[in-house]
């Protein structure tokens, strides 16, 4: 009889093994908005991500220079930055809905603009430059923006498995999107950059038809009238003062970032150290993000860990020595796996920085905490292409990867030991917890 009853509590517990770890998708069964902002966005990314492939293989093409294809960051860097923190306020005090429709039809132009650069007999490389610049800063103001309008669409409890949910649609764009731009851009010599533009323009269509449907999106408390200009920027970084955990989840991600990110270097690793093309230069993209991906999917244990600062700094180490490991191989399958090693990781870190941030500020303050956040994930990328574009230039390209990621492990070992409060959070506690 007992080994009659052991039969069906195998598929059971197997089930509940499953449950333990699946991403929790009830975010989408209670808010129908959230679900089809959700899905645009996915094809809007996948869209954007192609694009990001595009312009570092155009780039490359048009100089052969490891430094101008780090440069790209810097041309982003400047109007995103501007961008994030003047949105902010703006987005504690309008409707949220218009903003956002308004920032995603100035990327429609700038995709466009690519585009029609793209058909050039020679395309000048500030015509790259420039509309991947502006893009930059309307993506600074949209992104955001979506973030302000999520935490409204559902339940507060389910604001982790949003953030979840959302790396799960990042992380998704980012392998179908750089594949395809790979893919794309070497099916025709001639003709591939402009395809990929013209995929990307497509791609916003979704974005812009779900938005046009959303109710209007006034942020809560505006009657308020957050600060704007120079006192609002003000009043966000006075906001962090004082709260050690809150400045800790930025400066882990820009040490990640800014070191441990070798994206720049795929064109010329996939030529000079894998011996390849276009092709693979998509690849190496989308192993990050595979790797995030399936990271993302199984995060349904995050819900149950308490250390969530100390979580987070074992994360990034994780992120940094995959990212050196990376830099010395060879063998292009293990350079994917380790890559998808670095993406899991980062990706873990992504959710337990979100949730701490999501919440430990009100509604009230949210689209400027929220603009510097995307500002630091945003800009440290850029940072990131720019740091090892010029160290590669500097050095070489494997020195440049390999430096990156031991420097990441550094930084979080610094991070540690100057500002404890961080590695002692716990969830629940408040944002500065007491010594």
């Amino acid at each position: 009889m007992d080994g009659e009853q052991a039969v069906p509590q195998a598929p059971r517990r197997a089930r509940g093994a499953l449950r333990a770890i699946a991403v929790d998708t009830t975010p989408f069964r209670v808010s129908r908005d959230y679900r089809r902002i959700w899905w645009a966005e996915l094809l809007s990314q996948v869209g954007s991500q192609i694009t990001v492939v595009a312009v570092f293989i155009q780039v490359y093409k048009l100089t052969n220079s490891a430094a101008k294809v780090g440069v790209v960051g810097l041309v982003q860097l400047v109007p995103l930055s501007i961008a994030t923190i003047v949105g902010g306020p703006l987005i504690d005090r309008l409707d949220r809905r218009k903003i956002l429709l308004a920032t995603q039809a100035g990327l429609v132009a700038m995709s466009a603009t690519l585009l029609l650069g793209s058909t050039l007999h020679k395309t000048p490389l500030w015509l790259v430059y420039v509309p991947v610049g502006l893009a930059a800063g309307f993506s600074g103001i949209a992104s955001p923006t979506r973030g302000s309008i999520v935490p409204n669409l559902i339940p507060i409890e389910l604001l982790s498995s949003a953030v979840a949910l959302n790396q799960i649609m990042w992380n998704a764009a980012m392998v179908a999107g750089p594949a395809l731009g790979g893919i794309i851009v070497a099916s025709s010599k001639a003709h591939g950059l402009t395809y990929a533009y013209a995929a990307d323009v497509v791609s916003f269509a979704a974005t812009i038809f779900v938005t046009l449907r959303l109710p209007a999106q006034m942020p809560k408390n505006h009657a308020e009238q957050p600060s704007t200009g120079a006192r609002a920027i003000r009043d966000a970084f006075t906001f962090l003062r004082g709260k050690r955990v809150l400045q800790a989840t930025f400066v882990v991600d820009l040490v990640a970032m800014i070191f441990g990110m070798p994206r720049a270097l795929f064109p010329i690793l996939a030529v000079k150290q894998f011996h390849h093309g276009p092709e693979i230069v998509g690849a190496l993209f989308s192993s990050i993000a595979v790797g995030a991906l399936i990271g993302a999917s199984t995060a349904g244990w995050v819900t149950r860990i308490r250390r969530q600062g100390l979580a987070v700094l074992i994360a990034v180490s994780l992120w940094g020595g995959s990212i050196a490991l990376f830099g010395v191989i060879h063998v292009l399958p293990l350079a994917f796996i380790l890559l998808a090693a670095a993406g899991a990781a980062d990706v873990i870190s992504a959710v337990f920085r979100g949730t701490i941030l999501q919440s430990t500020v009100t509604d009230a303050f949210r689209g400027r905490r929220t603009a510097i956040h995307i500002l630091v994930v945003t800009g440290g990328p850029r940072l990131g292409d720019l740091e090892a574009g010029l160290v590669a230039s500097a050095f070489t390209p494997t020195i440049s990867v390999v430096s990156g990621g031991l420097a990441c492990i550094a930084g979080v070992l610094v991070i540690g030991v100057l500002m404890p409060q961080f590695t002692r959070y716990r969830v629940g506690e408040t944002a500065d917890p007491p010594d």
